[in-house]
Formats: structure tokens, C-alpha cells, sequence
């Protein structure tokens, strides 16, 4: 199996669409009577969820932007609340064909389907023209990737000059032995991670300036303390939530996660860069 295979394996549920439907069923939702704000539980999949999302597109000035990329999309989450906010037009590619299936639906409930297309490929070789993008993101997506050098210079490649980019990843923060398994895998089999001076020199050598680079560690330890705290108060999870993706392995994962974080060994990270236009300064 390759690495592709492998990755795309790990985060196939097998009745992910139908999984979603009950626990709606269970808030008293239904289809295409939905919110892109009832989905936010389930199909924001990075630590810190919405708030993490719109903290990343505070930084990133899209303003006028029309057309925007999210790399790794998941079930397109972050993209349709991106179209929605924006009112642009977003491009998400993502390797599991079951995200990519889901989120087509889901994109129809909301009625987004119009300003978000989602498809399946791999990062690595976009099927995408040069130039196509003003803008895009990627959000908890290189832990996966071992080929960061070849990920940046596929993601220049689309990006139109002066477009910025921003990255919001898990990553290595100091040595030590992760406790697996993890939410983007299992061991360390499928586990790309990598610290920010190699993320800033990948990105750099692909073309692009390095801006501001923000460890978000204190955050995402707040907003699992806050999550543990609703879970608690609640009597237990929500309906709908992490736990509708990862299954039974939910608590275990998130749980190790934490721990790796609370050790120092690793954090989420944002790293706005920008495709540089032909009057800037190097």
C-alpha cells in the first residue's frame, strides 16, 4: 500500500454521510434545512475547529479574492465557511474519497454547491492550471505529507503572484517519544511531522516570504480544557462532533494528542507566507 493509500485508509470511516444524518436526526436537523454553523462541530477536523479557521483568515487579508484554494479539505468544512464569509468562489482537494463524498453532499445541504467544488487527488500533484488561485490555506494537513518541499512548490505553482497562503499544522516542537495513536494516525507509519524551520525553509525554497509564524499551543490547550469542560457539563459528547469521524478511537486519540502537546513535543502552528509579485524585493 502506498503512502497515499495508507493516509486516505486511515481517515475512511465507511458510513461517514449516513453517521452525520443520525446524529442530526438526533439535534432535530435535517438535510438542506442546515446552517453551515450546525456542521461546525464535525467538519472543521484541526484543533481549535471554526475558531482556529477564522483565527488563520483574520491573518490572511483575502479581501477581494475570488478565487481561493484549500489544500487538504477534508469534508470542506473551513472551505464553505470561507465561501460563505467571503462570498468567493473556494477549490478544495483532499486524498480520502469518502471526505471528498461527503462533502459534495454536505455542500449541497447548505447550498454552497455553486461556490465549492471539492475533488479528489493529492496535493502533490494538483490538477489544477498555474496561476489559478488568488489565495489559500491548508489546516492540519503536512503531518502526512514527507514531501514538504515538493507540497510548497505544487501550492506556488497555483497561486497567482501576490497571493498569500497560510498553513496551520501540528508540528514538531522538541524531542520526545509521541504516545500514538494520534487523530492523523495510528503510529508512526503515516506520521510526516516536521518542525517550522523546515516548514519555513520548504516554503521559502519553493519561492515564497515568510511572514509571521505563530505557535498556537496555549490555545489548543485551552480549547481542549474548554471541550473536556462542555463534554463534562453535558454528561457526555453531543450528538454530533470529533467523535461522528474518529469513532470509538476518539477518546484515546485526542486524549494522546493533548499529552503530546501539554509535553512540549508538539504544537499547532500558523505560518502566513506570500507568493511574491514581480516588484518585490528579495
Amino acid at each position: 500500500m502506498t503512502d497515499n493509500e495508507s493516509v486516505a485508509d486511515h481517515y475512511s470511516h465507511g458510513e461517514l454521510l449516513p453517521a452525520i444524518e443520525k446524529a442530526l436526526a438526533e439535534l432535530g436537523k435535517k438535510p438542506h434545512q442546515l446552517s453551515i454553523e450546525d456542521l461546525a462541530p464535525v467538519d472543521e477536523f484541526h484543533i481549535g475547529g471554526r475558531a482556529a479557521t477564522q483565527n488563520l483568515l483574520d491573518q490572511l487579508g483575502f479581501g477581494s479574492a475570488r478565487q481561493l484554494l484549500d489544500v487538504g479539505c477534508g469534508l470542506g468544512g473551513a472551505a464553505r465557511f470561507v465561501a460563505d464569509s467571503l462570498g468567493c468562489y473556494v477549490s478544495g482537494i483532499d486524498l480520502t474519497p469518502e471526505y471528498i463524498e461527503t462533502g459534495r453532499s454536505l455542500c449541497e445541504w447548505v447550498g454552497l454547491q455553486d461556490r465549492v467544488s471539492l475533488q479528489q487527488g493529492s496535493a502533490l500533484a494538483m490538477p489544477f492550471a498555474d496561476e489559478s488561485f488568488d489565495g489559500g490555506y491548508m489546516l492540519h494537513v503536512g503531518m502526512n505529507i514527507d514531501d514538504k518541499a515538493q507540497l510548497f512548490r505544487e501550492i506556488f505553482r497555483v497561486l497567482r503572484a501576490g497571493a498569500a497562503f497560510g498553513v496551520y499544522d501540528v508540528m514538531r516542537i522538541d524531542a520526545g517519544e509521541l504516545v500514538y495513536p494520534v487523530p492523523w494516525a495510528n503510529d508512526d507509519s503515516i506520521s510526516r511531522l516536521a518542525k517550522p524551520a523546515q516548514y519555513r525553509q520548504a516554503l521559502s525554497e519553493a519561492g515564497f516570504d515568510i511572514g509571521a509564524e505563530n505557535n498556537r499551543r496555549d490555545f489548543a490547550i485551552d480549547f481542549f480544557a474548554r471541550l473536556r469542560q462542555r463534554i463534562a457539563a453535558g454528561g457526555g459528547p453531543p450528538a454530533l462532533g470529533l467523535h461522528t469521524l474518529l469513532k470509538e478511537s476518539t477518546q484515546a486519540k485526542v486524549n494522546n494528542m493533548i499529552d503530546n502537546i501539554a509535553a512540549g513535543y508538539i504544537a499547532p502552528v500558523e505560518l502566513i507566507v506570500k507568493k511574491p509579485t514581480a516588484g518585490d524585493d528579495h
